[in-house]
């Protein structure tokens, strides 16, 4: 009987396009469960904050979001798609990739659930150090994936000063 990861293989290579369709889908689901956590925060307490000067409007953050997941969600699928040619990078890239993923839905829980921003300076410190191994994982399997989590970096280097004027600013 296949195993799990041989079947996902398999589905990669012979159903790219379902494959592709069920990556973006779980990262944009999982990502999406960090919305649930922020609008916890965004009622009383996030409109009680001085806003830095450079924050954009609270309506941008979710289709900035959703094409960001979609990005990181296509860069996983071309990793997961090399599992049978490099398993040991592909299972390095994909366990760094969900260590990200935690620390990503770990600063919303921190920043809007737990109304800590101090701490959320921490764990989006944290993030964009786990992102930046995340693209240097996936380029040791496939230079796209990691090239496509560019713009996600910089939103995340945007979102770690806003982190900070807001904790300079409260």
């Amino acid at each position: 009987m296949p195993s799990v990861k041989t079947k996902t293989h398999q589905l990669a290579r012979t159903r790219p396009l379902l494959a592709l369709g069920l990556a973006v889908l779980t990262v944009e689901v999982v990502g999406a469960s960090g919305a649930l956590l922020t609008a916890q925060g965004l009622g009383e307490w996030y409109g009680t904050l001085q806003r830095p000067a450079l924050a954009p409007p609270n309506w941008v953050f979710g289709p900035v979001w959703t094409i960001l997941f979609g990005l990181v969600g296509v860069a996983l699928w071309l990793v997961w798609r090399q599992a049978g040619e490099s398993p040991a990078a592909v299972r390095l890239a994909v366990g760094v990739f969900t260590l990200h993923f935690v620390f990503n839905l770990g600063w919303s829980g921190v920043f809007f659930g737990l109304q800590e921003i101090g701490l959320g300076l921490a764990v989006i410190c944290g993030l964009w150090l786990l992102i930046v191994a995340t693209m240097w994982t996936f380029n040791r399997v496939d230079r796209r994936a990691a090239l496509l989590l560019v713009p996600y970096l910089l939103w995340v280097s945007f979102a770690a000063y806003l982190n900070y004027r807001f904790w300079v600013l409260n």
